[in-house]
């Protein structure tokens, strides 16, 4: 009975152990693609495939269906001018449009003091709005663009 419960209690030890090492590379793993909140229409197709691109990118996301994103996008701090169909949130930065996963990534590393990206409107060969596979696609031409807290954007990235 002695040897039984010495081994039981061997056991619990080692998995504390193991627990304390294991718990900071998994925080870590998740806090490298955070989630990222998205609100967007219903019926949105192009939104669909933007959260795919999120995902194949490694980031977690959560939808919310909503009838009309402009009042999350006002209350994100995005202007009116660079409204696109869908608005998320990461790490407490907004992201408006199509904007690129290695942009979001890139973002999140500098932490820069803004209100986060965006990709007015719905430019062709943003993510999310490539067309149909195996299409002869034109050339990516669209601007991310870094919003300031005064709700100024400059350029992020030019993509040409």
């Amino acid at each position: 009975m002695k040897a039984e419960t010495n081994h039981y209690r061997r056991n619990f030890v080692m998995a504390g152990v193991f627990s304390a090492f294991a718990l900071p590379v998994v925080a870590a793993t998740n806090s490298k693609n955070p989630t990222i909140e998205v609100w967007k229409t219903p019926s949105c197709g192009c939104c669909k495939e933007w959260v795919s691109h999120l995902e194949g990118a490694g980031f977690k996301t959560t939808v919310h269906d909503v009838q009309d994103t402009s009042a999350i996008r006002a209350k994100k701090g995005i202007p009116l001018s660079l409204a696109s169909c869908h608005t998320g949130e990461v790490g407490g930065y907004a992201l408006e449009g199509h904007v690129p996963a290695e942009d979001i990534k890139r973002l999140l590393s500098e932490r820069p003091h803004a209100v986060g990206l965006a990709v007015a409107g719905m430019p062709m060969g943003s993510p999310g709005m490539e067309g149909p596979p195996g299409a002869n696609q034109p050339q990516p031409r669209f601007d991310v663009l870094l919003v300031s807290k005064q709700g100024v954007p400059t350029v992020y990235r030019a993509y040409r």
